[in-house]
């Protein structure tokens, strides 16, 4: 994953972050609702993949309502973990959490181990390469046990324009951006942030050693999904 190389999540960006978005917790709060009810299956004593996990959202809902998981935390920028761990710290759920700041693929061999679910929330809409994008995906289920699930959200639309467009900037505003922010965060559609339509992603995923992904959430530009590991062809 190439996150950093395309957005400057930077420290200055970490150290604001969780504030900049805190007026649209709600949406947030849904997902992570979303997020708690698809991976319930998991085993109670389990290894999870949170890749982007930049400060520590998933992690921080999902650690004391399954107390049996531990976390490898995967995010290509230093100052976002930085910001994770010491959230983590705060919360005493360090102990139970890996910290690996790099792409997938400097993750020990998948052979070493293989994760029991996964979550990758507002990442791969950063790789604006479809082909990247696809290896991604494919460097995710590879650390994915067979049937194993991933709970993904990323920006999709069938339509950039219209009154979609425009809540989106909405949105933007009720978290206190600018004008000028609000628009260079349009124009950056398709520069630093790919929106696909949902299907594309659908079929992305389904290409990338994942079975159909399933439609799990919406909220104006963001949809979630989940998607299982294939299994072995025999």
């Amino acid at each position: 994953m190439s996150q950093a190389a395309t957005y400057p999540f930077d420290e200055a960006h970490a150290a604001r972050y969780d504030a900049q978005f805190r007026p649209l917790a709600p949406l947030r709060d849904a997902l992570h609702l979303v997020t708690q009810f698809a991976l319930s299956e998991v085993p109670e004593r389990a290894q999870i993949l949170c890749v982007g996990a930049g400060t520590g959202a998933e992690i921080l809902e999902l650690a004391p309502l399954f107390p049996g998981w531990r976390f490898t935390a995967v995010d290509t920028s230093g100052p976002m973990l930085e910001r994770c761990r010491a959230r983590l710290v705060e919360a005493g759920l360090d102990s139970r959490c890996v910290l690996h700041e790099g792409t997938l693929d400097t993750l020990p061999d998948p052979d070493e181990g293989l994760f029991d679910a996964a979550t990758a929330v507002l990442v791969s809409h950063f790789l604006v390469d479809p082909a990247e994008r696809q290896r991604f995906f494919q460097s995710i289920a590879d650390r994915l046990r067979p049937a194993a699930p991933l709970l993904f959200a990323d920006l999709a639309a069938d339509s950039l324009g219209g009154e979609l467009m425009e809540l989106w900037k909405q949105a933007w505003r009720y978290a206190g951006a600018s004008g000028e922010d609000v628009e260079n965060m349009t124009a950056s559609v398709g520069e630093t942030v790919a929106i696909a339509t949902p299907g594309e992603v659908e079929a992305l995923v389904a290409a990338s050693g994942f079975d159909d992904p399933v439609r799990v959430f919406q909220t104006v530009f963001i949809h979630g999904w989940l998607a299982r590991r294939g299994r072995p062809k025999a």
